[in-house]
């Protein structure tokens, strides 16, 4: 399609349009605006919750099963699409990332017994496939190939799980790419699947037996009139036993009944200790453990009723714990399982000034993943916590943990940053040897980039780190556009890792900034703690200062800024967009929270209240309400122009929120604001690689439209 004579009717669709009053019907209509967006319904509703007048115009939009909610979301979905496909660089973007994403690349290796998994891209093909090899040098085997699991895409593969001996796989489909799954299983040996298959499969991970003739896993009920918000609370802990009928699963652990609470189950690679975790939230856990050799019926507390969280790894007589427990940013305990009272716990592994992230066992050694200053290292040591080394990776950005096995000593992990596509190494974990094993070419000279990481000061002093990548034959200009991205909660890190988003924006000329909000993990439990419940103003706070130090340095201009963020990113751009109109000129808002009253009456939302707090209580909607974008949008008010982006099968942030927040912002905004809904996709968006490519060519080329001229 030739975009030159496409360029003036473009403009003419994304100007500004003014709005007029409602129509006695209170349908919302834009007169003076040649093309205005569906009309949409307006209720008067108004609550009185904790003694505040609450204003809920479109409740209506929540029903997503009514005829008059879907006939709206195919109307604004229509709308959205048919104007961004008439996007001036729409078409380039989508090339460019073509040229970058569709691509040959494999995973690295593990093996169980002697099978080896891992997954290869091939260039033109959507999905990854699965592969297996018996014996390391042997032929390459399809395992699953998620490109054939239907006709239209639409099935997604969401996890594989082998057995010990390489002999069985259980492994979990879902449908849209949504959090619900069903659970299956596979003979290695025969190829086929037996007749073994669990509904309500969602939160299984199962953990083998090291026999391989059963596992434990995480069950839901798949009732539907249960509502989805109240799932949590009826998860159980069952037992398979391969071949036996799943009805006579035994339940290990039953309900708690408490829908804010997640629940876990592992198993020490010897079969012997079996542990329960209870997770309130992102900021405390309990763990509770059976001996099954000595044939315990009841469970025992290993740590219960502190606020902070444990994961525990057990290893030959011991158990490793991983903790924030007196330590902000994480230390390492030993435990004797003879005496696993909290006061006889061993310190293997003090805190220091880098955020500690993790544990694993591989090759006989402790190795612990560690974030300094927001970027990754990787630092090995003794199972008695002596040190014996770091790893030497290729700069500062995210490595994963190592990819192996507690007993061997070869591994592999992944390397990434702003200026480097995935590479991955293999290394010794005995002698330190490291080589490339594989290795991501991209058409794309990152040379021409170049990072920094600069400090500014929020609103009350606390000072935010922040990455700001930008070409380096480019001076510094007011004129350039600058996106900014963010996530801010759940103690999520926000590190260097290289994006074809990023590219195809700085190839525009443009400035990339990722910054480090309080709610997330970067700088330890307290920087979680200072973003979250009460002190959740700060998330929004630290953005704002950011796009704000943006263009005091003279990184861009607010005319010339645009922001990004995706479900707790999502209710981060729309604050952000709500407090401060002004401050940019195109938003992206992907799978959001929005209505923040309501959020817990629908999807995963009250496992979310140790994070945000429980709107139904007033000590915590005195500080939720305020914040709340749906319900703090002014009418006839200049919004920087939304797209948002929301997906037909999120099973986790309910699309109303989407929904509710566009209608309001098309009622009140004198600039565009589109819905565009994506197909067969979950809360992670469809896993079609052109679904992919055609949401990012959509996004970019919006905000590119409105922040360049």
């Amino acid at each position: 399609m030739a975009r030159s004579s496409l360029f003036a009717v473009t403009v003419a669709l994304l100007g500004a349009c003014t709005e007029s009053a409602p129509a006695p019907a209170l349908v919302t209509v834009r007169e003076t605006c040649d093309d205005p967006p569906p009309a949409t319904r307006r209720q008067d509703l108004v609550e009185t919750i904790h003694d505040t007048p609450v204003a809920d115009p479109y409740r209506w939009l929540e029903a997503e099963s009514d005829p008059e909610v879907k006939a709206w979301m195919a109307a604004q979905d229509t709308y959205a699409r048919e104007r961004l496909a008439a996007l001036p660089r729409r078409d380039a973007i989508a090339d460019r990332l073509g040229e970058l994403l569709d691509i040959d690349a494999v995973s690295a290796p593990y093996h169980r017994g002697g099978v080896y998994f891992y997954t290869r891209r091939h260039k033109g093909v959507q999905k990854p496939i699965y592969y297996i090899r018996r014996g390391e040098q042997g032929r390459e085997e399809v395992l699953l190939d998620p490109n054939k699991l239907s006709p239209d895409g639409s099935v997604a593969v969401h996890g594989i799980f082998p057995d010990f001996a390489g002999r069985l796989v259980a492994y979990k489909l879902s449908r849209n790419n949504a959090d619900a799954s069903t659970l299956y299983l596979r003979d290695l040996e025969t190829g086929r699947d037996l007749a073994d298959v669990i509904e309500g499969a969602r939160y299984a991970s199962p953990a083998w037996t090291p026999d391989g003739r059963g596992f434990y896993y995480v069950w839901l009920p798949t009732d539907p009139s249960i509502p989805p918000s109240e799932l949590p609370g009826r998860a159980e802990v069952r037992f398979h036993r391969v071949g036996e009928p799943v009805s006579e699963d035994s339940i290990v652990a039953p309900a708690t009944g408490d829908p804010s609470r997640f629940v876990g189950v592992s198993l020490s690679r010897d079969g012997r200790w079996l542990f329960l975790h209870h997770q309130h939230g992102w900021t405390s856990s309990d763990v509770y453990l059976r001996d099954l050799h000595a044939g315990d019926g009841e469970w025992k507390p290993l740590v219960v009723g502190r606020r902070a969280i444990y994961d525990v790894t057990a290893w030959r007589d011991r158990f490793y714990v991983h903790t924030n427990d007196g330590a902000p940013r994480y230390r390492v305990f030993e435990v004797d399982p003879n005496n696993p009272a909290r006061d006889d716990w061993k310190l293997l592994v003090p805190e220091t000034d880098a955020t500690l992230e993790g544990l694993q066992i591989v090759g006989e050694r402790l190795v612990l993943a560690y974030l300094r200053d927001a970027h990754s290292a990787i630092v090995v040591r003794r199972l008695d916590g002596g040190f014996v080394r770091e790893l030497e990776l290729p700069g500062l950005g995210s490595a994963s943990g190592l990819v192996g096995n507690p007993d061997e000593d070869r591994a592999y992990y992944s390397f990434s940053s702003f200026t480097e596509p995935s590479q991955i190494f293999e290394t010794s974990v005995a002698t330190g040897a490291t080589r490339l094993w594989q290795r991501i070419d991209l058409p794309v000279d990152t040379s021409r980039f170049v990072v920094e990481q600069l400090r500014y000061p929020s609103k009350d002093g606390t000072p935010i780190s922040m990455f700001v990548v930008r070409r380096r034959d480019l001076p510094l200009s007011a004129d350039a556009p600058a996106l900014l991205t963010g996530y801010g909660g759940f103690s999520v890190s926000m590190t260097p890792a290289f994006s074809a988003r990023a590219v195809v924006w700085l190839e525009h000329g443009g400035v990339f900034a990722v910054p480090n909000l309080r709610g997330g993990g970067e700088y330890g439990e307290d920087w979680h703690r200072a973003g979250m419940r009460e002190h959740k103003q700060n998330v929004f706070d630290d953005f704002a200062a950011a796009a704000q130090a943006l263009v005091e340095r003279g990184y861009t201009r607010h005319e010339r800024l645009a922001i990004l963020g995706g479900s707790n990113g999502g209710l981060l751009v729309g604050a952000t967009m709500v407090q401060h109109p002004g401050l940019a000129r195109a938003v992206a808002c992907a799978v959001p929270l929005l209505d923040m009253v309501r959020y817990t009456q629908f999807g995963a939302g009250k496992t979310w209240i140790p994070e945000y707090g429980d709107p139904e209580d007033p000590r915590d909607f005195a500080y939720i309400y305020p914040y709340s974008p749906y319900h703090h949008v002014a009418d006839d008010t200049r919004y920087p122009a939304l797209l948002m982006l929301a997906a037909d099968s999120d099973d986790r942030v309910d699309p109303m929120h989407a929904r509710k927040f566009t209608a309001q912002i098309q009622h009140a905004s004198r600039r565009p604001a589109w819905l565009r809904i994506e197909s067969n996709a979950g809360h992670g968006g469809a896993d079609l690689l052109h679904q992919t490519i055609a949401r990012e060519a959509d996004t970019l080329a919006f905000l590119l439209h409105h922040t360049t001229p």
